[in-house]
């Protein structure tokens, strides 16, 4: 094992996760321990990720898909502000219904589109909130608009949009640690 592979672990071990999800190598969810012996940080209120994360089931919830209903929510890196937020379905203006029975080909506009036609392009470094991990197209977009750290919900029915976000260096965080709590 090199010397910066043991540096790298040793840190890692003195760093406190916020929301206690080991996974969230978020800058904002981590705190240096320095030599302190603790397990995990308490936490005793909702995380602002787990609070992006209802706001993006909550949007879900607009949706018209037959199949499935999915909501976005786009932040700026610093969590402050929302930049984009979307839901699945058909275009402004067309019925609100799937265009068709076919999944995946439904005719419904995803949630991370809706989002990120919205969010401003010129922002670097945003943040995505989705309520189901994306298709390969959507992880395309994500990786095109920015999107620097992906948190998702549940697993969409194939992998290939998370292996997209991870060939391009984008971090995604399968967030269910806090779903039941605080409710």
């Amino acid at each position: 094992m090199t010397n910066a592979r043991q540096t790298r672990i040793v840190r890692l071990m003195a760093t406190l996760f916020k929301d206690a999800v080991r996974e969230n190598v978020h800058p904002l969810n981590l705190v240096e321990a320095g030599d302190a012996e603790v397990e995990e940080w308490e936490v005793t209120r909702p995380p602002l990720f787990e609070v992006y994360m209802r706001m993006a089931e909550e949007l879900a919830k607009r949706s018209t898909c037959r199949r499935l209903q999915v909501g976005s929510v786009i932040t700026d890196a610093n969590l402050e502000n929302v930049v984009g937020i979307g839901y699945n379905g058909n275009a402004r203006h067309f019925p609100n219904d799937c265009d068709g029975p076919t999944p995946g080909a439904c005719g419904c506009i995803h949630s991370e589109m809706n989002a990120l036609v919205k969010a401003p392009g010129q922002l670097r470094s945003k943040v995505a909130f989705v309520t189901a991990s994306p298709c390969v197209m959507c992880a395309k977009l994500m990786v095109q608009a920015n999107i620097t750290h992906l948190y998702y919900r549940t697993a969409y029915r194939s992998p290939a949009g998370l292996e997209v976000l991870a060939q391009a260096g984008v971090h995604a965080v399968h967030y269910e640690r806090w779903a039941e709590h605080w409710r």
